[in-house]
């Protein structure tokens, strides 16, 4: 192994404050293709995940649960570990933030930095948000409330630990100027650096003193170490990292750090990249280590339906997933439906729907019928009796592209774009056997020949498209080569067509790959989920279920209001053409919205419920004659309606039917 180059990849670690959902579980998997890709080109590998465990969350969520926080960050992890497990992925390390050689790092990191000046105490004031366990100032603050959740605030005062930044703000921008692969996709670069790097960089809060569940600062024990420098340093700590360079080996001998490190991808949601490509390169930075080669920071998998929530009963698990649809099914729905930049869509009957045509048709079909005709026609053995016709040769240079094409998408971490090519392929087969009918030539003695050049071009066409399938649905490709009591094909030997050993002999009793599915008995299916998903949320709660419905929500009654009053409100139907994020401002996005003729710019405090991006194209209810004013010193021309649910969920209103801009709401 030591002559192969080296690939580490870490996912971000999943915060144990519950379990995880289809979105938190999209990263893994996608860490899974990459990396398994990454071994068919000969890499040698380490891939690692784990858990975030510390925390006010995690301690508040555990006294409510009457258990300790061990207790309860165990049985958490232990849900994630299972469901990272059940979707097949292949990791080497997964660690925990409660792991003893970790904590025992992250104490001699934070004194080496406070010893070297990189860390001093000073005195957290301004306005705190529990749930966010976050600080804000009141300039930070939109409508007095939280920028990011929009609950209220409370003031408090805190000694605390600070690191630095500014210090490294420089050395950073040369970085990233420098290192243009560093943030990936370019959008994301642009964002970090325009929004928070240039603008200049505020020292960061590092220690916590108002509760207990962390990492203690060991010189000074009445703090704990808050959660960026502690989650952060997961990175090297899981390769055996020692402050003092006494880095510990794995059974094998194997210093893994020196090995490792730097990383060449830490893959991330993209709600979390200014943590990432700011605090924990600075932190690198001040230890005198490696940066990470690249950071990618994925859009997210969203619910078709609105925002998760179990409340509504629309949260998507995994596991329920999984029991309707099998592993490699919902491996393809999560790597097919996530665009490249922009946030992907996931839903029962879109995946009902991509079971029926991709998988069980496109696919399914094709591997079944292919094998069957073998045995009806000849026995079951494959031959390549070399009776070459015109139209084979336009298939056997879509099955010699296809291997480069994957792995150039690959190697751009395009992933959704590579499984698209090997479909491809696996459609082109499918015409292949249209244009050339083996059920035709099977009825005819005199061309047994061309039927059995016609189905071994089927079979190693197969073989090297489901050897290319591997990294995304493993379970599928073992399947599907066993069928045709076959090997995976190397990548480097998919320039050559016909290594498929002629006259072997293909299973005599086809397995269905993928059973099509009918849409209202998934439905039907989902349904449940959702009514046992609503019944946990209302005893979580507390409500009787007996005495209230959840869809129901009572609000406190306004006083009345003269017709003459409404009347003067005009509302209106507009069209969002452009929108970004409020600089300075976790929660605003300022919208152009055109109106009829006109375009109005609108700031709004939806950001945690939309993405500047997704809210581009919306057909919105507004309220265009309301006093312009300024938020965040953002001039905004009116306000976007939207409605909000018991938990403080917004949606935004929209038209139920097509209705132009401007047209008027009455």
């Amino acid at each position: 192994m030591a002559d192969k180059k080296k690939f580490y990849l870490t996912t971000a670690i999943a915060y144990t404050s519950g379990k995880p959902h289809i979105g938190n579980t999209y990263e893994v998997v996608l860490a899974d293709s990459i990396v398994r890709f990454k071994r068919q080109q000969g890499y040698d590998v380490r891939f690692q995940t784990g858990t975030d465990e510390h925390g006010q969350k995690i301690e508040l969520k555990a006294q409510e649960a009457g258990v300790t926080p061990k207790q309860f960050v165990d049985d958490v992890s232990g849900q994630i570990k299972t469901i990272w497990d059940l979707m097949n992925t292949s990791y080497d390390k997964f660690i925990r933030t409660t792991d003893p050689d970790h904590e025992k790092q992250v104490q001699k990191i934070f004194k080496k930095l406070y010893d070297q000046g990189d860390i001093y105490k000073g005195y957290y004031e301004g306005m705190y948000c529990t749930p966010c366990e976050s600080f804000f100032t009141e300039s930070q603050l939109v409508d007095g409330k939280c920028p990011d959740c929009g609950r209220e605030c409370q003031p408090a005062k805190e000694e605390a630990y600070f690191l630095r930044l500014s210090k490294y703000a420089d050395r950073l921008i040369e970085h990233i100027n420098t290192h243009p692969e560093f943030i990936q996709p370019e959008s994301r670069k642009k964002e970090m650096m325009n929004n928070f790097i240039l603008p200049g960089l505020q020292d960061l809060c590092v220690s916590r003193t108002s509760f207990k569940w962390g990492i203690p600062v060991d010189f000074d024990p009445d703090h704990v170490v808050y959660v960026w420098i502690d989650a952060l340093s997961n990175y090297i700590t899981g390769l055996g990292f020692d402050l003092d360079g006494n880095h510990t080996t794995d059974e094998n001998g194997r210093n893994l750090y020196e090995e490792y490190w730097p990383a060449d991808l830490h893959l991330i949601g993209k709600d979390i990249l200014r943590f990432h490509t700011i605090y924990w390169p600075i932190m690198l930075m001040a230890l005198d280590l490696p940066l990470p080669k690249q950071v990618f920071g994925h859009p997210w998998l969203l619910q078709s339906d609105g925002k998760m929530s179990k409340s509504k009963g629309n949260v998507i698990y995994a596991d329920d997933l999984v029991n309707v649809f099998g592993v490699d099914a919902v491996r393809y729905f999560m790597l097919h439906e996530m665009p490249f930049e922009s946030d992907g869509v996931v839903g029962w009957e879109l995946m009902v729907e991509r079971m029926n045509s991709d998988l069980a048709n496109v696919l399914g079909n094709l591997v079944n019928r292919t094998i069957s005709m073998t045995n009806k026609y000849l026995d079951g053995v494959v031959e390549d009796k070399d009776v070459v016709e015109d139209v084979d040769a336009s298939l056997k240079e879509k099955v010699l592209s296809t291997s480069k094409a994957v792995e150039d998408k690959m190697d751009h971490l395009r992933v959704a774009d590579a499984i698209t090519e090997i479909f491809t392929l696996f459609k082109r087969c499918n015409k292949y056997i249209d244009e050339t009918e083996p059920w035709v030539l099977g009825k005819d003695e005199s061309k047994k020949d061309r039927l059995s050049t016609v189905l071994y071009n089927l079979v190693e066409s197969i073989t090297i498209g489901a050897s290319l399938l591997e990294a995304f649905m493993p379970e599928t490709t073992e399947k599907i080569l066993a069928q045709l009591n076959t090997t995976k094909r190397p990548l480097d030997e998919m320039d050559t067509f016909g290594k498929y050993i002629s006259g072997t002999k293909v299973t005599d009793k086809p397995e269905i790959l993928f059973m099509r599915l009918d849409p209202k008995e998934v439905l039907a299916q989902a349904e449940e989920i959702k009514k046992k998903q609503m019944a946990e949320a209302k005893a979580e709660s507390g409500v009787n279920t007996d005495e209230q419905d959840e869809e129901s929500i009572d609000i406190e009654a306004k006083p009345e209001i003269e017709f003459d009053d409404f009347m003067k409100m005009q509302f209106q139907v507009g069209e969002i053409i452009a929108c970004e994020e409020v600089k300075k401002s976790k929660k605003l996005l300022c919208s152009q919205v055109k109106i009829g003729s006109e375009v109005k710019q609108i700031v709004s405090g939806i950001k945690k419920y939309y993405s500047a991006e997704e809210m581009v194209g919306k057909k919105v209810m507004v309220l265009v004659n309301l006093k312009p004013a300024k938020l965040a010193g953002v001039l905004s021309e009116g306000m976007l309606l939207c409605a909000e649910d018991a938990e403080g969920n917004l949606a935004l209103m929209t038209p139920e039917k097509a209705m132009p801009a401007g047209a008027e709401i009455c």
